[in-house]
């Protein structure tokens, strides 16, 4: 029986998936699996048993990546399975930024001991006075999942939306409405958008990208909403636009304690995929993954591994995770023998993944294989 590690509370309807044969666990000291949502990983010692870990959700910035490459163990997500709750979530954030919804609902709660309060109501609403997003310009700074839901949404709405993804996918841009212009600088977006949202993960290139020197790029009186990660922007810089009404207003889902109170801030308890529907899509894609590698070796949605997946045609699948060196996988295929039924191959970077499956391998290829530089983790399924 496989032993999953459950760091976080993980709905049923992914973990009956995985069926009899996986025990499912809240405490486990040699785990084959880990399933996680926001628990922290980067102090916890990865025993040897571990083969894979499935992070219910997109960004994996909790779980220590290269740890986990340099053991073999393989890293998925569930990108997509929470795409609709964020979109519905950055289209109500454009409506609170813009109709200032928020502030006056906390004002009306300030009239409850007021007899007149209808009568203050109608002197006092003036104050909230915001724009409609019909015919204005969203600007979506990139177009995956969660930004294509985004831009056609937008585009629903009567609003022009402007893309910039320089790693635009195939199939994203099959799902893009054929109404969203996109362009290849980011500056060219920066100077027609009302509305910025950005929809990126969280990494060297993008840290800080929303900074004092991009938002000076940026139309006045511009609206920006950050639902991916509180990293990409400089919470200084934009305190300091809001300050000189350069920025009308920043709708976030990630309360930063220099946020939080801010004027022109509205700053949400990260509600992205809070949602019961959202957190069932991220449980049932990560449970899939999870079966399909430990039982079949197959990858797909891996963030460290290439993804590598076909039916298993032999009596014997050799799994193996190596480094991306030449005549390794003639190596492989020489130790193994018999009659090779099925293969595919895939690198990333400076590791490889291999599958074989084979009829009548020799009797002594899976010890055989240990001896072959550069395998970082090999596993033999019959």
């Amino acid at each position: 029986m496989y032993q999953v590690l459950k760091l976080n509370k993980i709905a049923a309807v992914g973990t009956d998936r995985l069926g009899d044969n996986y025990n499912c666990v809240d405490e486990c000291a040699a785990p084959d699996a880990i399933l996680v949502r926001s628990a922290a990983m980067h102090d916890m010692e990865l025993p040897e048993s571990l083969l894979a870990i499935a992070r219910a959700g997109a960004g994996v910035n909790n779980i220590p990546l290269d740890k986990c490459t340099e053991k073999g163990i393989c890293v998925f997500n569930t990108p997509g399975a929470n795409a609709n709750a964020v979109m519905e979530l950055v289209i109500a954030g454009m409506l609170l930024g813009s109709r200032k919804l928020s502030e006056g609902i906390a004002w009306n709660k300030t009239l409850k001991d007021d007899p007149n309060c209808l009568k203050t109501v109608e002197k006092g609403k003036n104050q909230f006075v915001g724009p409609e997003i019909k015919g204005k310009t969203l600007g979506v700074v990139g177009l995956g999942a969660i930004g294509v839901l985004v831009a056609n949404a937008a585009r629903a709405l009567h609003m022009h939306v402007v893309g910039y993804d320089p790693y635009l996918s195939v199939d994203a841009a099959l799902h893009l409405s054929r109404h969203v212009a996109t362009v290849s600088n980011i500056d060219e977006l920066y100077a027609q958008a009302d509305y910025v949202t950005y929809h990126l993960p969280l990494n060297d290139g993008t840290r800080g990208m929303v900074n004092a020197e991009s938002i000076a790029k940026m139309k006045d009186d511009v609206r920006i909403l950050n639902f991916s990660r509180d990293g990409l922007v400089n919470s200084a810089d934009i305190i300091e636009g809001l300050k000189s009404g350069k920025i009308a207003s920043y709708v976030t889902d990630f309360a930063t304690q220099d946020l939080i109170g801010v004027d022109g801030v509205v700053a949400l308890p990260h509600l992205g995929a809070s949602t019961p529907e959202s957190e069932d899509n991220c449980a049932i894609m990560a449970a899939d993954e999870i079966k399909q590698y430990i039982e079949l070796g197959n990858i797909k949605n891996s963030v460290n591994f290439p993804n590598v997946s076909m039916p298993k045609t032999g009596d014997v699948r050799f799994c193996v995770f190596h480094q991306n060196t030449p005549k390794i996988i003639s190596k492989l295929l020489e130790i193994i023998g018999g009659n090779v039924e099925n293969m595919e191959n895939k690198s990333r970077g400076d590791y490889a993944y291999t599958i074989i499956d084979a009829t009548a391998p020799n009797a002594d290829a899976e010890e055989a294989i240990k001896g072959v530089d550069g395998i970082v983790r090999y596993r033999v399924i019959k």
